[in-house]
């Protein structure tokens, strides 16, 4: 992925996404988050918080007994690399087409489609790039 080390994958992901919303969480707040959504064994959270430590994707500190992990990735560049890379090898880089699918395939109330105009708007005040 451009201007990412390694692609996380699905899994590692999730822990990310967990870690974005709240920063500095333990194994046992993250398993719970991820369980709460799949079953998924504490064992196997722990093991891929730590070979996701080992990567250097996340950091942690040590609080008494227990570790508190941190991402250490940027969620827009993750966000912005997978998109790119979505873009490119499913819509040829078309960010309409890719808009068009997206919005033709989930349900989208009145409220996200006037913020999607607005944004459009915005964009066009503020020019296309």
């Amino acid at each position: 992925m451009s201007n990412l080390k390694q692609k996380p994958s699905e899994a590692e992901l999730e822990i990310l996404q967990e870690l974005w919303d709240k920063p500095g969480l333990t194994v046992s707040e993250i398993h719970q988050k991820l369980e709460a959504r799949k079953q998924v064994g504490y064992t196997t959270t722990l093991k891929q918080m730590q070979r996701m430590h080992d990567k250097g994707m996340l950091s942690r500190k040590k609080e008494g007994k227990l570790f508190i992990y941190f991402s250490e990735l940027d969620e827009q560049l993750v966000k912005n690399s997978i998109f790119s890379k979505l873009s490119e090898t499913l819509f040829k880089g078309s960010a309409k087409d890719m808009m068009m699918h997206l919005l033709g395939n989930q349900k989208t109330t009145q409220e996200e489609l006037q913020e999607l105009k607005q944004w459009i708007e915005d964009k066009e005040k503020g020019g296309l790039t």
